[in-house]
């Protein structure tokens, strides 16, 4: 996003420009590809790492260019500060979200057997929230503190479609991560894969089950 009454107009315009995101999230690996598909890098910018509520203040105050990041902080900027979308994640490959546990939790068949009841829990409630959207709405929004309108359109962005681990999705984080180490954020390589499990796919509801 950048104010709506910005000057800039496209990616590429970005050059020399501060950047509010918050470090080492979808948001910050959004911007990179976004650069990169605008011909720039980090170095052409000023990443400001600031997490959602400070990065608020600083879009509203003019004291950033511009701001990437999620849902509901997206539709509660664009409602209430008046922020325009310069580019959004279309084109830019799929991004996940994963539960995580640890090793010795995957290694006790009492915590794995409750975190399948979790993921199987939690897959129901996001196929319950894509398909009651203004009651999801509503418990968000008390959940927040923000206008029961807001919510409503950020359920509207945010649909969420568990899926299990396959190849696919291993790569696509794989990419991600790649693109971190490339920028220099991550000093190492990180092969994905070694952190990732399809022990839970049978979690999966209906055909469908959130990464794990």
């Amino acid at each position: 996003m950048v104010p709506q009454g910005s000057p800039i107009r496209s990616v590429a315009q970005l050059k020399g420009k501060k950047i509010a995101v918050a470090q080492g999230s979808s948001a910050n690996y959004h911007i990179l590809a976004l650069l990169k598909k605008g011909g720039l890098n980090v170095k052409d910018v000023t990443l400001q790492y600031l997490q959602p509520a400070q990065a608020l203040a600083a879009f509203a105050s003019g004291h950033v260019d511009a701001w990437d990041v999620w849902s509901p902080f997206t539709e509660e900027a664009l409602a209430t500060d008046h922020g325009r979308i310069l580019a959004t994640g279309a084109g830019l490959g799929t991004v996940y979200s994963f539960e995580v546990a640890s090793r010795a939790a995957l290694a006790d068949p009492a915590k794995a057997a409750a975190i399948k009841d979790y993921l199987k829990l939690l897959d129901e409630a996001y196929l319950w929230t894509n398909t009651h959207q203004q009651a999801w709405a509503t418990d968000w929004a008390n959940a927040t503190g923000l206008s029961d309108g807001i919510m409503l359109q950020a359920a509207r962005d945010s649909v969420t479609t568990p899926v299990p681990i396959t190849p696919a999705v291993v790569s696509s984080e794989q990419s991600i991560s790649d693109a971190f180490t490339a920028a220099g954020l991550i000093p190492v390589h990180v092969n994905f894969a070694d952190y990732s499990v399809a022990t839970f796919n049978s979690a999966v509801t209906s055909g469908q089950g959130k990464s794990s």
